[in-house]
């Protein structure tokens, strides 16, 4: 019987046909686009932003080089490929791993019921190492109007894994590998493929997509998260000689409603004004590049720094299909079903089983 693992993606436009219905997607989820406002004016004004903005974030795609779209869906279709052939390698079973994106093609409101049900041999696998109402559980509100039930209660299901070991040895691995010269292949618009000299002392920024302010007054723990991710893998770091600062900020604020902070942009303000000279950008938060590491981080962010008197300025790539990721990946899907009473997973389903019915009541 062939196994199947479905990888769960935020998502991104492929072309620029798609740019309308990614950005509709993100803008009409209540757990995206989290606002003060009854269902029916939030939707208008989803809508409104969606027709206003597309426009706008075309010129931004166009920018990056990949025929107006995002790199975001290939890449993870590379990852469920690599991780396909990894499983059947490991196991000597048939597997099949698919994708599906929360916002954009292929999209997660489109697939079949059954696909979505997961189990021992259907297993789900959202690429979110870090808990966020606006990921996590955009994801499982999506799945639970399409199944009739929460699927975090299945087996099938794998949550929030940045505590597991293999996972932050792997991200540690990939900040060394990158600064010893050694990720040749596989990463996109890598800009550095030599040793980095004297990396020991660098300043590191470890920078996270940020998200609204509201969503951690109603409990979100992502923040949290990453400050618990950050201080493992810079524990890991330093004992492989890192001697610099380390610091975790925000970027890709849209609006003007209060996020987290502090923001990647005045945090190279702040180290530039304080002398800092030398800084490397870890993605913590991403998977798989996009526009938010190839031209955010590593275009808009790295002007911004030479502007303000960072020299040197490195962008550290997305986990891709680095080998030690994917097999980060492959563990967590052989070790299905998970003992949550135990804490297995390190990701305790209950804390937020209320969370979809309490986010519909609050305003």
């Amino acid at each position: 019987m062939k196994k199947r693992v479905l990888l769960i993606n935020f998502g991104g436009p492929r072309n620029p046909a798609e740019i309308e219905k990614f950005l509709w997607d993100v803008l009409s989820d209540p757990f995206v686009f989290d606002v003060p406002l009854p269902e029916f004016f939030r939707l208008k004004l989803a809508k409104f932003i969606t027709k206003r903005r597309t426009p706008e974030v075309a010129k931004s795609y166009l920018k990056m080089g990949f025929g107006g779209g995002s790199p975001l869906v290939p890449e993870t279709e590379k990852q469920a490929k690599t991780l396909e052939t990894l499983l059947k390698s490991k196991t000597g079973e048939d597997w099949s791993v698919d994708i599906a994106m929360t916002a954009g093609y292929p999209n997660l409101r489109d697939m079949e019921k059954s696909r979505l049900i997961p189990s021992q041999d259907n297993i789900l696998l959202p690429l979110f190492p870090h808990f966020s109402r606006s990921t996590v559980l955009s994801v499982v509100n999506i799945i639970e109007q399409i199944i009739g039930t929460d699927p975090r209660k299945e087996p099938g299901w794998i949550g929030p894994f940045y505590k597991e070991p293999s996972y932050l040895q792997a991200a540690t691995q990939l900040i060394l590998d990158y600064f010893y010269g050694k990720l040749v292949k596989n990463f996109i618009q890598l800009n550095r493929k030599e040793p980095i000299e004297d990396w020991q002392n660098l300043t590191l920024v470890y920078s996270a997509h940020g998200i609204p302010m509201r969503l951690i007054k109603k409990g979100d723990t992502y923040v949290q998260e990453l400050e618990d991710c950050r201080a493992k893998i810079t524990t890991n770091l330093r004992k492989a000689g890192f001697m610099g600062r380390d610091y975790l900020s925000f970027q890709s604020r849209v609006g003007k409603g209060k996020w987290t902070e502090p923001n990647t942009i005045d945090m190279l303000k702040q180290l530039g004004n304080e002398g800092v000279k030398r800084v490397a950008i870890i993605p913590i938060s991403f998977v798989s590049d996009h526009l938010e590491t190839l031209f955010e981080i590593g275009e808009e962010l790295k002007e911004i720094a030479h502007k303000n008197g960072i020299i040197e300025y490195y962008r550290v790539p997305a986990s891709g299909i680095y080998p030690m990721f994917i097999e980060t990946l492959a563990k967590l899907v052989m070790a299905v079903p998970f003992d949550y009473a135990q804490g297995t997973h390190d990701y305790d389903k209950r804390k937020h089983n209320s969370d979809i019915e309490r986010s519909r009541n609050v305003p």
